[in-house]
């Protein structure tokens, strides 16, 4: 008699809750919490002075919405906002959902260029923009693609950019004089309109609203080719949103700093919508980040949550005048958006008193949360897993060749399915097709690895792994080795050509201050650590990374510098399979 062995676990999980998912449209859902909340703290922007009870942030919306159908704006049109983080941003946000439009978030690092793509690949009708951010002129970038909009008088068939049909500008009149001309106008002047435009108009709007419908698009930051245009829907965001604020317990004492950009899935959604949908506070420390400006905004405005990516909260935890602030009243934070090492989680959890630091992962084209650490994870668990699958999705973890579902405790690319899964891409059949596949499940070019309780690690992504002479090389394992090295701030692995072995291994590397360690003694100590073919053959000491606004790392950035300065430009266009 023979017995057959048992099955191994798939990996494969979904993830249930006890709450229903939220069926309504997002300007619904905000009334409902402005009427319960009305004379709480909503919205506090400490670098423009500006506060908000709900109440007063309802009236602002509305006032705001109403305005846009004085503009013309019909459920379907494409309102852009390109600006830094202020309170109108989250204004304009929340009004353009109000009418059925669609926001466009425009990155506020593009140039010319990219926020040409944008607006002509979305059809912007109406743009709100802010004058200038840093060394950029938005204005002046402006005239050059929307001329039309300046001098409407002209009647110049020959734009860039033909459907834009009017700018807002953030700003005090004041400090917008010589910038108005034409169709472009001060934002305050979009409120004016609304006076003429009576609420049930609105409320008219608002009824005939369906939580499918889309209400956002996000350009995606690819390293190769023009970004893509994530299309999201009410029911996407608002249950993203809500699942992110359980994950994170906030509730109705939440004071919620967010330093990320709102124009960014972890600033818009897991931070500020998350915190709108239980009744929280949100407050905007700064117009783009700066850590003294988020420290200051910690201390004085008695924050409990606050956002970042690694590199933020390394920032943070290395100023020199960390010590006198008082963070006494923070108690959570999430990081998102990049890798985080081991180590700096439990000193952010420590030094930071934020005992209910977790851990969210996910990606644009799912709303973007994926799998979540909770507060109720043993501090074990969020510190070295991505946590579970959350509410309402299911996750599966597949064989990058053969597409079936690997066991657990195996590598796989990690895919999801469910109320997260975006529209698509904006006017792009063929690459939405690419990473959704006919049974609608997302696959997110992540490695990963689940363990027997569903818990998630991730491990690298496809694009990411290095393939040295045969051997499979995952950077993410040698920078978790580095962040254990006493001198080491932060390391970034990546793979460079390499004619014989295919590819090598590059490490760039931030020291602590005053640190003199070198890059062989570097070199020496990681061969007592790991395998001598992960030991990188090239390691730089630098003073930063390049990045994103957004804080994300840019590998190929790094990679395109190596290859420039060793001379590796012929190995790089050998052809491989």
């Amino acid at each position: 008699m023979t017995t057959s062995k048992q099955a191994p676990l798939l990996s494969y999980d979904h993830g249930p809750t006890s709450q229903k998912l939220l069926g309504c449209t997002l300007g619904e859902h905000f009334k409902q919490i402005s009427t319960e909340r009305a004379g709480a703290d909503a919205l506090i922007d400490v670098a423009c002075g500006k506060r908000y009870s709900y109440k007063q942030l309802q009236e602002k919306v509305d006032l705001t919405a109403r305005g846009l159908i004085a503009m013309g704006v019909e459920k379907g049109d494409r309102v852009g906002i390109w600006s830094t983080n202020n309170a109108d941003w989250l204004i304009t946000m929340l009004a353009v959902w109000t009418v059925g439009g669609i926001l466009v978030n425009i990155n506020p690092s593009y140039k010319t260029q990219e926020v040409e793509y944008a607006l002509k690949q979305a059809g912007v009708k109406l743009l709100v923009t802010v004058p200038s951010h840093r060394s950029s002129d938005y204005l002046k970038m402006l005239r050059q693609i929307a001329h039309q909009v300046f001098a409407p008088e002209t009647k110049d068939d020959l734009s860039d950019t033909p459907l834009l049909e009017s700018i807002f500008v953030i700003g005090s009149k004041d400090e917008l004089k010589g910038c108005l001309t034409g169709n472009v106008r001060a934002f305050d002047s979009l409120q004016d309109m609304g006076e003429k435009v009576p609420q049930f108009e609105l409320q008219e709007r608002l009824s005939h609203l369906q939580f499918d419908e889309p209400i956002n698009i996000q350009y995606t930051s690819g390293t190769t080719g023009f970004p893509k245009g994530v299309t999201l829907s009410h029911h996407n965001l608002l249950n993203n949103a809500w699942f992110a604020a359980q994950a994170m317990g906030l509730d109705q004492s939440t004071r919620f700093c967010v330093p990320m950009p709102f124009y960014h899935c972890g600033g818009m959604v897991s931070s500020a919508m998350a915190s709108f949908s239980v009744g929280g506070t949100v407050i905007i420390p700064c117009p783009f980040y700066d850590e003294h400006k988020v420290l200051n905004a910690l201390a004085s405005e008695k924050c409990t949550h606050v956002s970042g990516v690694p590199t933020m909260f390394i920032g943070e935890l290395e100023h020199p005048d960390f010590e006198t602030y008082d963070l006494s009243n923070l108690r959570g934070c999430f990081m998102a958006g990049a890798p985080c090492p081991v180590q700096l989680m439990r000193k952010v959890a420590d030094k930071m008193h934020m005992s209910e630091v977790v851990i969210l992962y996910g990606l644009t084209e799912a709303s973007p949360l994926i799998t979540a650490t909770t507060i109720t994870d043993s501090l074990e668990l969020r510190a070295t897993t991505v946590g579970r699958i959350i509410g309402g999705l299911e996750i599966k973890l597949i064989d990058t060749v053969s597409g079936e579902i690997v066991p657990r405790g195996t590598q796989g690319e990690l895919c999801t399915r469910g109320h997260g899964v975006m529209l698509g891409y904006w006017n792009n059949a063929n690459a939405t097709s690419d990473c959704i596949d006919s049974a609608r499940w997302l696959h997110s070019g992540d490695l990963a690895v689940m363990n027997d309780e569903g818990y998630i690690n991730i491990t690298g992504r496809k694009k990411d792994m290095i393939i040295r002479g045969g051997e499979n090389i995952y950077p993410r394992e040698i920078e978790e080795v580095m962040h254990a090295h006493p001198e080491v701030v932060q390391a970034q692995v990546f793979g460079i050509p390499d004619a014989n072995l295919g590819e090598e291994v590059a490490m760039w590397l931030m020291l602590k201050p005053g640190s003199e360690t070198k890059t062989e003694l570097i070199t020496e100590w990681l061969k007592e650590k790991v395998a001598y073919f992960k030991v990188p053959r090239h390691i730089r000491i630098v003073q930063e990374f390049p990045m994103t606004v957004t804080g994300k790392i840019q590998k190929f950035v790094m990679r395109e510098n190596m290859i420039e300065e060793l001379g590796l430009k012929d190995a790089a266009e050998i052809q491989t399979a």
